[in-house]
This record gives structure tokens, C-alpha cells and sequence, in this order.
């Protein structure tokens, strides 16, 4: 199969698994981040198609939004192999894919991730800043039917992997504070920090006005 066929075959999978999502992980979450992998892929000197393959397939195997993380990453890696992916190139994606979310920079020691995984983690998390990065970030509190803010309610320090997970104890203007305002400095490419330096300053303004106008103040 080639590879323009394999894409396609790809995307269709991503279509099928994510295609009715309702917390900003959809179709369009995964085209941005496709577009942003070849992207980042080119500026690295890498061919883009295994970078353009794991953005399409990088939330089918997320824990937050399947039930079972082993049996979505066999459903996968079976996936892969009948579309002629060779077993190193399915043994990369899996391995690279289940290692890529912010919660994982939470454990002890987290994986240091290949380029591969670094180009797919850097057109993730850019996703997740600047408007987009707003806009996401509200829609998937939402859907959480989380608190927008709370005053009494400080942003969570030094979290778990467990504690991040718990949105319980979470607001989305605290969001913010937990975890998009770092993403900036955890980009890996140099063409993400490039981008991610304007993305960032987009949500410090957002939440200089939010604070404001909460307060009254404009």
C-alpha cells in the first residue's frame, strides 16, 4: 500500500474513534495537529509521513478518553500491520504515542521520547495554547461541567500524575496555570518554541483581561 493510501486508511481510523468527540479532541483537533506535525517535521529535516500518521492516531490510545489504554493500543498495532506498517514502525508509533501526554511528564521519570515523539508532542501541546489553546481549554471544561473560575480555589503545585488527572480539583482559569503556561518551555523543536513564544503571550493577555473584568476593573 502506499503511503498516500496508507494516510488515508489512517485518517479514516482516527475518523471512526474520535470522529463524535465533544472535548476538542476531534476531526479538527487532529487535522491542526497533522498540519502542525508535517510542519514541524519539515523544519527538522525529517520526513513528514510517520510524524503526519502518529498526529492523526495520537489521541486513539489517550487514557482520558478510552477505557482501556492496552486493548485501544492492540486494536491499533493490528490496525497498522494490516495496512502494511512494518512491526518497528507499529513498535515506534505505540510506543511513542503512549508517552506523549502532559500527564506523563508527571511521573518520575518520564520517557525521553525519540524526535519522532517530540515532533507529534510539540503539534500537540501548540494546539493547546494561544486561541486555540483558549478556546480548547473552556470547551473541555465544559464538557466536564467544570467551575470557569474560583477565587478560593488556588492552581495545584507539584501534581501527581493521579492529581493532574482528577478534575475534580480543577477550575479552567486554573488550567492555565497548571498546565498550558508551561507547555511553552517544554517545547522540544526549535520551530515549536518559535511559536509557542507568541501562543503564549495570546493567553497571558486573555487572563490579564479575565482577572480583570472578573474584578470589575474594565
Amino acid at each position: 500500500m502506499k503511503q498516500e493510501e496508507q494516510l488515508q486508511a489512517v485518517k479514516q481510523f482516527a475518523k471512526e474513534k474520535l470522529g463524535q468527540d465533544q472535548t476538542g479532541h476531534g476531526m479538527d483537533h487532529l487535522e491542526r495537529v497533522v498540519r502542525m506535525a508535517r510542519r514541524l517535521a519539515i523544519s527538522e529535516g525529517v520526513d513528514p509521513f510517520l510524524p503526519m500518521v502518529g498526529a492523526y492516531l495520537h489521541d486513539t490510545i489517550d487514557e482520558k478518553l478510552v477505557d482501556s489504554v492496552a486493548q485501544a493500543k492492540e486494536e491499533l498495532a493490528s490496525f497498522l500491520l494490516g495496512i502494511d506498517f512494518n512491526q518497528q514502525q507499529v513498535d515506534q508509533l505505540v510506543e511513542v504515542l503512549g508517552n506523549i501526554s502532559f500527564a506523563r511528564t508527571l511521573e518520575d521519570k518520564p520517557l525521553e521520547l525519540p524526535l519522532l515523539g517530540k515532533i507529534i508532542r510539540d503539534a500537540d501541546w501548540l494546539d493547546a495554547i494561544g486561541a486555540l489553546g483558549i478556546s480548547r481549554a473552556i470547551y473541555y471544561g465544559g464538557a466536564h461541567h467544570e467551575k470557569i473560575y474560583d477565587p478560593a480555589v488556588k492552581p495545584r503545585q507539584n501534581m501527581s500524575r493521579e492529581e493532574y488527572r482528577n478534575l475534580a480539583d480543577e477550575t479552567i482559569i486554573n488550567h492555565f496555570s497548571e498546565k498550558l503556561l508551561h507547555l511553552e518551555s517544554m517545547m522540544s523543536t526549535a520551530s515549536a518554541k518559535k511559536i509557542a513564544a507568541h501562543r503564549q503571550q495570546v493567553m497571558l493577555d486573555f487572563l490579564t483581561e479575565f482577572h480583570a473584568e472578573w474584578d470589575a476593573k474594565k
